[in-house]
């Protein structure tokens, strides 16, 4: 086998020029697979994880005083002051702590069962 001879072999078995030869719906068909991931991506990452920030900021919009609540170090406390950033808490009698608003984890339900959620 010469030279020549294997150039024309390599150029019959390259592919058609503009790729597959199926135009655009060939390009989609390639494209399918990217997009599907991309969907099931959005669905269980990006989506939920959107609404969790929502209702986290829902709750931390609704906070005012007298609520019970958790702060993310594990601190139980009540509030006793707000202000746009911050929290005042009321951990212990004549003790009271001051932290960011974003501090809080979550606000207890049910004042009278010793700290429980409900």
């Amino acid at each position: 086998m010469n030279l020549a001879h294997a150039a024309d072999i390599a150029l019959a078995s390259a592919s058609p020029p503009g790729g597959a030869g199926g135009g655009p719906m060939g390009m989609l068909v390639q494209l399918a697979p990217m997009i599907a991931i991309f969907a099931i991506f959005y669905f269980l990452m990006i989506r939920p994880q959107q609404r969790q920030k929502a209702d986290r900021q829902r709750m931390l919009e609704a906070l005012k005083k007298g609520d019970r609540v958790i702060t993310s170090s594990g601190l139980h406390g009540t509030v006793t002051g707000l202000n746009e950033h911050t929290v005042q808490l009321r951990v212990a009698d004549q003790v009271k702590l001051e932290f960011d608003r974003s501090a809080v984890a979550r606000i207890l339900v049910g004042e009278g069962q010793g700290g429980k959620d409900a």
